[in-house]
């Protein structure tokens, strides 16, 4: 025998590592994308309290900045719409007409821009550790929908000053309509803040979608306006934006029961609701193939 050689023993059975049972392992870097949410929903409570917590640190409103930011957008477009252009003066209501557009398109826009930054914005903590990357862009989401809340309530307490009474048909609609904002903000947040990690212009093509949402939606203006200036074709796809249903959809739910007299609903508008919905469940499919997509390469472009 040589000298320095080393008789290798053979290992015990108990080691051998072939009949380890694997089955009860995760393979890092694999999930199941959003239905992991529910499994890791302990770090996504502590997310969504990160993002709660620091959105106003040092600041000295704090969150009132909730109502200060809606409560200034409104003002504007009600002074340039409803007082200098008079565009709505045979509107009743205008100021809840338009208030309850602009709170549900800035849940989208919130949302859908928190989301898409998402990942650039966590940036240390997914080179660090493993967990399902969509819980970013969803914490994102739940972060703007519960300072959406605020401005609920404020439209809430408007309505019922005025007289309103709510019906289960209003009270549905709007819950519709928040379902169809979320689903879709989610949608495309997954899909830019997929991309965004690798090419930074996608902030920029976000921007410009959030500019388009509030003057391609009946925000500031009635859809009558829209039906008598398009094409048949051409209202039909522009009713069948998600954002457009939700926004109609919260019209009915709060602006409809304080008048007397409404435009009503554009027809068929059951038609244009099943498009939307259809429209968000692509969005989440597309969204979320194109995000797990780039998660391959989220360590090394960040």
């Amino acid at each position: 025998m040589f000298r320095g050689a080393v008789c290798a023993r053979p290992p015990p059975e108990s080691l051998d590592v072939t009949t380890i049972d694997l089955a009860e392992y995760d393979v890092p870097g694999r999930g199941r994308g959003i239905l992991d949410v529910i499994r890791w929903r302990y770090l996504l409570r502590l997310l969504v309290r990160k993002g709660t917590a620091t959105r106003y640190r040092n600041s000295v409103l704090g969150w009132t900045w909730s109502y200060v930011k809606p409560a200034a957008q409104f003002v504007i477009y009600y002074f340039v719409m409803g007082i200098i252009l008079q565009i709505h003066h045979d509107v009743q209501n205008f100021a809840i007409y338009l208030f309850s557009g602009v709170v549900i398109i800035n849940l989208f826009n919130e949302g859908f821009g928190n989301a898409t930054n998402a990942i650039v914005d966590n940036g240390s903590l997914v080179r660090k550790i493993y967990l399902p990357r969509e819980l970013f862009p969803i914490a994102a989401i739940i972060v703007a929908f519960i300072h959406f809340l605020p401005q609920v309530a404020i439209l809430l307490l408007i309505c019922l000053v005025v007289g309103w009474t709510p019906t289960l048909a209003m009270v549905g609609a709007v819950l519709l309509g928040v379902l169809i904002v979320v689903m879709f903000a989610l949608g495309l947040g997954l899909f830019f803040s997929g991309i965004n990690v690798r090419f930074r212009d996608a902030q920029n093509v976000v921007e410009i979608i959030r500019m388009f949402s509030t003057w391609t939606s009946p925000v500031l203006y009635i859809w009558p306006f829209v039906q008598a200036a398009l094409p048949t074709w051409a209202f039909h796809i522009y009713m069948c934006n998600p954002l457009s249903v939700a926004v109609e959809l919260f019209h009915y739910g709060f602006w409809e029961g304080t008048v007397t007299e409404s435009v009503g609903l554009p027809q068929p508008f059951w038609l244009y609701i099943i498009i939307a919905l259809v429209a968000c469940v692509v969005s989440l499919v597309v969204g979320q193939a194109v995000f797990r997509r780039f998660e391959r390469t989220f360590a090394q472009d960040l």
